[in-house]
C-alpha cells in the first residue's frame, strides 16, 4: 500500500470512527495515531482499512481494543515522584494560603486513566488539610475519553505491582488490603468525582485552582494543542496552576501560561496582556531663536526624517500627503510628485493592508495603532515583514493635527522567530516521539510481564502434566508386561492350533477322496487338496460361496435331495454316484458319500461330502 493511499485510508477510518461512535481523533498527531491503528490493524491480521472498517461494523467489541491500542492509559502513583514531591512542599501550600477560610479547592485530572493521579492527589491534599477539611473543602474532577478507563477507576482497587510508588505510610493509611489487592478507602474516595470529558470537544470544567494533565498534550498536534491549552487557560482561577508531564514545555504559549517551575512542568496561568498606550509626547520650544540657528534646526529635523530606519508618511488633518522620507519612497515606489495628494488614492492606502479605516480609528481615539506582521514583496518578488505604527499628532490646544505612518521592517525578526518556531516544534516533535516511544516500551513491558506470567503458570500445567505422563508410562510398561504374558500364551496356543490343524490336515489328505464341508445353508466351509484337484477350483475361490450354485464338472442338483435329507436328519448318512467330468475334461462316475456334522448334543450342523472315482479304492 502507498504513502498516499495509507493516509486515505487513515482519514477514512477517523471519520468512520467520528460518525460511528462519536470519537473525535483528528486532532492527534497522525503518525503516532497511524502508527497505534495499524499496530491493532496486525494484531487483527488485517492490512486493508477497508476491510477493517468491514470487521468494526459486525464486531463491535473491536472498537473497545481499537480504544485501548489508541488511548495508552499509561500511568502509575506519583509518576516523576520528584515533581510530586514539588507539589507537595511548594504548590499545595501556596493554593491553601491563598484560599481564605473555608473556600473551596476545586482539582482537575485531565486524562485520568485508570485514576491514580486523580488517587495521588487527592492523598497529598488529605494530608496538608486533615481529612475533616479535606472532606469539606476539595473536589477533584477526574475526566478522560476513555469509559473502560473511567470504569476501572471508579473501582479505586489495584494490584500489588500497581502501588509500589506510594509511600508505606501513605499506602498503610489510605488503601484497605484485601488478599493481594489495594482499595482505595471510602472516606477520602468520595470527594474523586469521575466522568467522560473530551478535551478536544466538550467545555472545560471551570474555577479550577490545580489543573493536572500529565503526557495527554503530546499526543496532539500544535493546532489541537492550541485549543485545549486556551481552554485550560479560562478554566483555571487567576491564581492557578498547570501540572503538565515531562515532554511537554508550553515554548510556543508563554502568553497564556508561565513556569513556576520549567524543570519539574509546573505553571502558572498569565493574566490576558492588555493593548498598552503608546503616546506620542511633543514637546513645544518658546525659546526665541534667530533665523540662522532656525534654519540649523529644519536642517537636522530634515535630515533626521530622510535617513530615518524607519519608512515615514506624515499626512495632515484632511489626509493629504505632505511628508515622505526616502525610504518610504523606495520601498512604496512613491516621488515627489505624490506630495500633497490624498492618502487615499494612493495604493498603500490599501494594500498590503487596509490603513483608511485604521486612521479613522486613531484620529477618534487619539491613540496609536499598531498591525503587526503585513506581508509585502519587496525587490526581487522577496516575502518581507513589516509592523504598521500609526500615530495621530496631537497638540494640546488645537487637537490632531495629523497622522504620523511608520513602517518598520521586522524581516529579520520575523525569519528569526519564524526559525526559533520551526526548531522548538522540531525540539517538541522529537520530545514528544521520545516520551510516546518510552510509553510505548513501558506498555510493551507490561505486555512481557503478564506473558512471563502466563509461561510461568503454562510451565507448572506442564510439570503436572509430566508427573501424569509418567504415571501412566509406568501403568502401560506394566501392561505392556502383560501383554508380553499373553502374547507368550497366545503363541502357545497358536502353536498348539497348528499342530492340531496340521493333524487334521494329515487325517483329510489321508481320506481316499476329496473332502467337502458345508454348513447348515450348504455354503463351503472347507475345500480340500483333491477338491481343487478334481475340480480346478481353490479353497480361497469357493470360501463361503453356496455348493449348489458351483459351476464344476459335478452335476450338484442331484446331490441336493440327500443332501437336505441329511440336514433333517432323515437319512444319516446318503451314498449317490453320478456322471461328472473334472477339470481335465475327462469323464468319470464319482461316488460321493454324504454325511451329516453333528456336535456331542446330537445337532446337525452341516454335511460332510466324501467324492472319489467310483470303483477306486
Amino acid at each position: 500500500m502507498g504513502a498516499g493511499q495509507d493516509n486515505k485510508g487513515s482519514e477514512e477510518l477517523l471519520e468512520f470512527l467520528k460518525r460511528k461512535r462519536g470519537l473525535d481523533f483528528t486532532g492527534y498527531k497522525r503518525s503516532s495515531l497511524s502508527r497505534r491503528i495499524r499496530k491493532r490493524m496486525l494484531e487483527a491480521n488485517i492490512e486493508n482499512y477497508a476491510e477493517y472498517m468491514d470487521k468494526l461494523e459486525v464486531d463491535p467489541d473491536e472498537f473497545v481494543h481499537l480504544f485501548n491500542t489508541i488511548l495508552i492509559n499509561v500511568t502509575r502513583f506519583y509518576r516523576d515522584p520528584e515533581a510530586w514531591w514539588f507539589l507537595r512542599e511548594e504548590i499545595i501550600p501556596d493554593i491553601i494560603r491563598l484560599k481564605s477560610g473555608d473556600a473551596p479547592i476545586r482539582i482537575w485530572c485531565a486524562g485520568s486513566a485508570s485514576g491514580e493521579e486523580a488517587y495521588s492527589v487527592a492523598m497529598l491534599l488529605a494530608e496538608a488539610l486533615g481529612m475533616g477539611q479535606f472532606k469539606n473543602r476539595v473536589k477533584i474532577y477526574a475526566t478522560d475519553i476513555d469509559e473502560d478507563a473511567l470504569f476501572a477507576a471508579r473501582q479505586a482497587t489495584f494490584e500489588r505491582r500497581h502501588v509500589e510508588g506510594i509511600p508505606p505510610d501513605l499506602l498503610e493509611k489510605y488503601f484497605e488490603q484485601i488478599g493481594s489487592r489495594y482499595t482505595f478507602r471510602q472516606e477520602p474516595r468520595r470527594e474523586v468525582i469521575f466522568g467522560r470529558h473530551n478535551l478536544i470537544q466538550d467545555a472545560p470544567i471551570s474555577r479550577i485552582d490545580l489543573l493536572i494533565c500529565r503526557n495527554v498534550l503530546m499526543y496532539l498536534n500544535a493546532e489541537t494543542q492550541s485549543q485545549v491549552l486556551t481552554r485550560f487557560h479560562f478554566a483555571l482561577n487567576p491564581n492557578g496552576y498547570l501540572f503538565l508531564g515531562k515532554a511537554e514545555m508550553l515554548i510556543r504559549h508563554s502568553n497564556l501560561f508561565s513556569p513556576e517551575s520549567l524543570e519539574y512542568r509546573v505553571f502558572t496561568k498569565m493574566p490576558q496582556a492588555n493593548l498598552r498606550d503608546r503616546l506620542l509626547l511633543m514637546n513645544q520650544v518658546h525659546h526665541e531663536v534667530d533665523a540662522g540657528q532656525y534654519l540649523n534646526v529644519v536642517r537636522v529635523r530634515d535630515s533626521s526624517f530622510e535617513l530615518s530606519p524607519l519608512a515615514q508618511i506624515v499626512l495632515d488633518k484632511q489626509r493629504h500627503v505632505v511628508l515622505i522620507n526616502e525610504r518610504a519612497g523606495n520601498l512604496f515606489h512613491l516621488s515627489a510628485r505624490d506630495l500633497g495628494r490624498p492618502f487615499q488614492d494612493l495604493e498603500i492606502s490599501y494594500r498590503p493592508v487596509e490603513l483608511r479605516a485604521t486612521l479613522d480609528q486613531a484620529e477618534q481615539n487619539k491613540e496609536p495603532i499598531t498591525i503587526d506582521d503585513v506581508e509585502i514583496r519587496a525587490e526581487a518578488d522577496k516575502m518581507r515583514f513589516i509592523t504598521v505604527h500609526i500615530v495621530p499628532l496631537v497638540d494640546p490646544s488645537a487637537g490632531v493635527l495629523g497622522i504620523s505612518i511608520n513602517f518598520q521592517d521586522v524581516s529579520d525578526h520575523k525569519h528569526l522567530q519564524q526559525r526559533l518556531q520551526r526548531a522548538n516544534q522540531e525540539l517538541e516533535t522529537a520530545m514528544e516521539e521520545v516520551q510516546s516511544t518510552n510509553e510505548e516500551l513501558e506498555t510493551t513491558n507490561e505486555e512481557l510481564q503478564s506473558t512471563i506470567e502466563e509461561l510461568e503458570t503454562t510451565n507448572e500445567e506442564l510439570q503436572s502434566s509430566n508427573e501424569e505422563l509418567e504415571t501412566m508410562n509406568e501403568e502401560l510398561q506394566s501392561t505392556n508386561q502383560e501383554l508380553e504374558t499373553v502374547n507368550a500364551e497366545l503363541r502357545t496356543l497358536n502353536r498348539e492350533f497348528d499342530e492340531v490343524n496340521a493333524f487334521l490336515e494329515a487325517i483329510m489328505y489321508s481320506l481316499p477322496g476329496a473332502v467337502i464341508v458345508l454348513d447348515q445353508e450348504l455354503c463351503i466351509v472347507h475345500w480340500d487338496k483333491k477338491s481343487e484337484d478334481f475340480w480346478g477350483l481353490r479353497a480361497e475361490e469357493v470360501s463361503g460361496q453356496h455348493f449348489l450354485n458351483l459351476d464344476i464338472g459335478l452335476p450338484v442338483e442331484k446331490l441336493r435331495k440327500p443332501i437336505n435329507n441329511c440336514l433333517r436328519a432323515q437319512s444319516p448318512c446318503a451314498d449317490v454316484t453320478v456322471e461328472s467330468r473334472n477339470r481335465r475334461g475327462q469323464d468319470f462316475r464319482c461316488a460321493v458319500s454324504i454325511t451329516p456334522l453333528e456336535r456331542d448334543d446330537r445337532f446337525i450342523q452341516g454335511v460332510i461330502l466324501v467324492m472319489q472315482e467310483a470303483g477306486a479304492q
